[in-house]
């Protein structure tokens, strides 16, 4: 049995998933995206080992077959959401000229909503981290959702040594991340908070 941190979501999976949602010019959109990420990600790898792009094709997949979400702007803002982290040849100055013109501008705004300036981070960690969570707090539910998303996939992957401190990491999901969805009456959210818990349950014991 393949490791979840080994798993992903194949192309073949994903447009077998959309054929009877979508139209063709959307389901090419996603496949784009996907593409699109499987490249920024090329050779990168976590720190548990398993290929970054995995983790970006599981947050779709989680959405996808987990939260039955078909949109396709959705899908492809969660498989795009760390493009801009990790490329040098993405930087926010060509945000426009490359994920809105591909994309349209709801999907660049909820990348750009979900990106930290990582270089700036080096120097100000807390106040980086404070104004994410503020654009957060004000921004489009669907970013949220995928914040959501991503960090439930890292939480199935602290077993395997992905994070240095994971029991910061879960207290920081717990105490700032959560609470901005807890409130919400909307069903996925409830479903994500509760698969997270489960998750912190099976990593503490």
């Amino acid at each position: 049995m393949i490791p979840y941190n080994k798993t992903t979501l194949s192309r073949i999976e994903l447009e077998e998933s959309l054929v009877h949602h979508c139209n063709p010019l959307e389901i090419n959109k996603v496949m784009s995206a996907y593409e699109l990420s499987e490249s920024v990600h090329s050779g990168q790898l976590r720190s548990d080992g398993s290929e970054y792009f995995y983790h970006c094709a599981r947050v779709c997949k989680i959405l996808l077959h987990e939260l039955s979400i078909t949109d396709i702007d959705i899908l492809s803002a969660a498989l795009l959401h760390d493009v801009l982290e990790d490329s040098p040849s993405l930087m926010p100055s060509l945000f426009g000229n490359v994920l809105e013109y591909n994309f349209g501008r709801y999907v660049a705004y909820i990348v750009e909503t979900l990106t930290k300036d990582l270089v700036r981070r080096e120097i100000e960690p807390e106040e980086v981290d404070r104004e994410h969570i503020e654009r957060l707090k004000h921004s489009s539910s669907d970013c949220l959702l995928i914040k959501l998303a991503a960090r439930l996939d890292n939480f199935r992957c602290l077993g395997f040594n992905l994070k240095r401190n994971p029991h910061r990491y879960i207290k920081e999901t717990e105490e700032i991340i959560i609470p901005l969805a807890e409130n919400s009456e909307i069903n996925h959210f409830t479903f994500l908070i509760n698969e997270l818990k489960q998750e912190r349950n099976k990593f503490l014991g």
